[in-house]
């Protein structure tokens, strides 16, 4: 119901889309969550993986494109409902900077490697699948600092 919010849904749902892929990548079901509880056509497992990218990956570039002034108020409109629409530019900025903070690199603390922030999904989603076959002890939280 505010500008803010419309941006973050909308950068969520990419998230969980590349987190989703990741999921399926590596051979597990998007749909069988631990933490989110299963519904039909809801990806639980995404959802409960991709926690942990929300706030350095989706609230920080949210926050980051509103600070540089990327993105503006007039870049939507509010509807008689009060739902909130962004314009289709302001979309394909959300769209552009995501995909190049996905090209950022940095250095993972579990496998002690640089890599792409966009592989990210990839690597976490092989460590979950280790960690079900008891292949190592915890499953490893990618924490950003």
């Amino acid at each position: 119901m505010d500008r803010v919010n419309c941006m973050l849904s909308f950068i969520y749902t990419i998230i969980m889309h590349d987190v989703r892929s990741a999921l399926e990548t590596v051979g597990l079901d998007p749909y069988v969550g631990y933490l989110h509880r299963d519904r039909s056509g809801r990806p639980g497992l995404a959802l409960d993986l991709m926690e942990e990218f929300r706030p350095f990956l989706g609230d920080r570039l949210v926050l980051s494109l509103i600070n540089r002034e990327q993105v503006r108020s007039e870049s939507f409109e509010i509807m008689e409902t009060g739902s909130v629409l962004m314009d289709d530019e302001t979309r394909k900025t959300l769209l552009v900077e995501y995909q190049k903070r996905k090209q950022e690199e940095i250095m993972h603390p579990f496998i002690n490697e640089k890599m792409p922030i966009g592989l990210l999904f990839y690597y976490q989603s092989l460590l979950f699948t280790r960690r079900i076959r008891g292949e190592i002890a915890g499953y490893p939280v990618y924490f950003w600092r």
